[in-house]
């Protein structure tokens, strides 16, 4: 590089065009250091250094340590917390085994001769859905860019499918296009979706962890989609002064030197990855005590809740909350934790005013029915 480049030093002479070279060639390039692209380190706020919120931060345990529950659903109002705790998730989510479907299977010369697939680890990702995205942002469409450049037509997959496995976040659910919560609810139902753009189709894998926030001075909730998040968590203020000042020292200290807040709290988010791992694999062995299913199946019916998504989302909770505990077992007491998240909200009073009013009429249709009856077989006799 020095024979290319000669020395420029104060006592060197320099002509006019050396003197350019100097300032605008390689040498310039080699001493100045790299620009600043303005690219943000993603650094979230600790999960474990929220304060308080004890029931959102356990909801949102319980969904990573079992996907079955359907999702969480946060409502509250601004400022309270909710999207920072959930980005907080990130340092905590575990791995997905991801089974590789292109490569060879490998064969085992000492079993049966059946393929055992390639399978590689992926951590699970947090998936955020903007506000403003657009139909085929969410379920993917014609790559444009390829259609224009090289003259073929390419199918991109979208967020849902990229959600496949993970956490698919949706802040100001309330707020998004009916078009867009249907794509949603289409997907989340089948585990699945399929994308056609006039001879072409593509179906896409969507088995994802739903997660939304809401702020309810802002609109209210289609009840299709508010069905479809099992756990519900009401998110308000913390009123204790000694809480909310806690709150303002650690996200002073946060705001101030990131990396060395969350140097702080590395150890203890390092060991709660560990336990939700384990809780993870604990979970395949998990079941629930007779009392257990009698007792939450009695307090669903004395609700008068009709959804059956009901108990799943309660059953599955009270699993993942004993898999949490370290127990194979769940009892009453982990039906008695995880049931005001699973239920709250569910019994429609509309619908029962409905079932009440076809309750009555159906008994004014069937006491005519007997009166007729009754009058038929007067007259006959």
């Amino acid at each position: 590089m020095s024979e290319l480049l000669p020395d420029l030093g104060p006592g060197a002479e320099r002509s006019r065009l050396l003197e350019m070279l100097s300032h605008t060639g390689a040498r310039r390039v080699l001493r100045d250091p790299s620009p600043d692209l303005g690219i943000a380190e993603h650094l979230p706020f600790p999960f474990l250094a929220m304060v308080g919120q004890l029931e959102m931060r356990t909801a949102l345990m319980l969904a990573v340590i079992n996907p079955a529950i359907g999702g969480v659903l946060l409502i509250g109002p601004r400022g309270t917390g909710k999207t920072t705790c959930v980005r907080s998730l990130t340092d905590l989510l575990p791995y997905n085994e991801i089974v590789d479907e292109d490569d060879d299977p490998l064969i085992d010369p000492d079993a049966t001769g059946e393929a055992e697939p390639q399978v590689h680890y992926e951590p699970v990702k947090l998936v955020e859905l903007p506000l403003n995205a657009r139909l085929e942002d969410v379920v993917g469409g014609v790559n444009e860019r390829i259609a224009v450049q090289q003259g073929r037509v390419r199918l991109e997959r979208g967020i849902l499918s990229r959600a496949d496995q993970n956490l698919l976040y949706i802040d100001e659910v309330n707020l998004l296009d009916d078009l867009l919560v249907d794509a949603i609810l289409d997907a989340a139902a089948q585990g699945s979706y399929t994308v056609r753009r006039g001879a072409m189709s593509g179906t896409y894998r969507a088995r994802f962890v739903l997660i939304g926030s809401m702020n309810p001075e802002e609109g209210r909730l289609r009840p299709q989609i508010m069905d479809r998040f099992g756990l519900r968590v009401p998110v308000q203020g913390l009123h204790d002064s000694a809480q909310r000042l806690e709150v303002y020292q650690r996200v002073r200290r946060y705001q101030t030197n990131r990396r060395r807040f969350l140097a702080e709290w590395a150890e203890l988010t390092a060991q709660a990855r560990e336990e939700i791992i384990l809780a993870r694999d604990l979970l395949k062995e998990t079941e629930l005590n007779d009392q257990a299913i009698e007792i939450g199946l009695t307090l669903i019916n004395k609700l008068g809740i009709d959804s059956h998504r009901a108990e799943y989302a309660m059953f599955e909770a009270a699993r993942a909350h004993a898999a949490a505990d370290g127990r194979d077992i769940a009892d009453i007491g982990d039906i008695r934790a995880v049931a005001p998240m699973a239920l709250r909200q569910r019994r429609s009073q509309f619908m029962v005013d409905f079932f009440n009013r076809q309750s009555d009429e159906d008994a004014a249709i069937q006491s005519g029915v007997d009166e007729l009856v009754a009058d038929w077989e007067k007259g006959g006799a």
